[in-house]
């Protein structure tokens, strides 16, 4: 069966690999959904030390095997990005968004291969909403996975606690989100 693909932004690789280990290439669910992450994400995560000091376990040998595989784009699907990644970002800077360079380049890679990203940046969401490119929450994504028994709800819980543990969660909205999808309240903090 073929893949489904979706693309992780940084933050979401971040909130889910280090307790979903492996994360990526492990297909799942009916569609046989399968997890990437954009080829920067480690050279990303070392620019910024916060990021760095933060989520120093992205430099160890099991994430970075775990990575090597990125997305496989042919020489047509290249140009795609750099256009729609050219256009996206003309629309950031007119704007004034403070969307990163990195970030518009994951969608723009979205774009031109139609596969949805995974992202809890809100300036992604609308942009994602404005270009018309498929988007799950992190939440939501890991709802997918449970509902495929991909993921146990103590995975779910282990990883929303890692989040209230490092002060990162994504959206404050979400509690209602975590009741609907888990049918559970989710833990203290959240």
């Amino acid at each position: 069966m073929a893949q489904t693909k979706i693309l992780l932004d940084t933050n979401s690789y971040l909130r889910l690999a280090v307790n979903l280990h492996p994360l990526l290439f492990q297909p799942f669910g009916k569609p046989q959904y399968t997890l990437y992450a954009h080829k920067d994400l480690r050279d990303e995560c070392l620019r910024q030390p916060r990021l760095a000091n933060k989520f120093d376990w992205i430099t160890l040998p099991k994430y970075e095997d775990n990575r090597k595989r990125p997305l496989q784009l042919s020489k047509e699907q290249h140009a795609e990005v750099e256009q729609n990644f050219d256009f996206i970002w003309g629309h950031v800077m007119t704007e004034s968004l403070s969307t990163s360079r990195i970030d518009v380049r994951i969608l723009a890679t979205a774009l031109a291969l139609k596969i949805r990203v995974v992202t809890d940046d809100q300036e992604m969401l609308r942009l994602a909403d404005e270009f018309d490119i498929p988007v799950w929450t992190t939440l939501e994504l890991m709802h997918e996975m449970f509902q495929a028994e991909h993921i146990s709800y103590d995975m779910v819980t282990r990883v929303v606690e890692q989040w209230i543990y490092d002060c990162d969660l994504p959206a404050k909205n979400l509690r209602a989100r975590y009741e609907e999808f888990f049918g559970e309240k989710p833990p203290p903090g959240f």
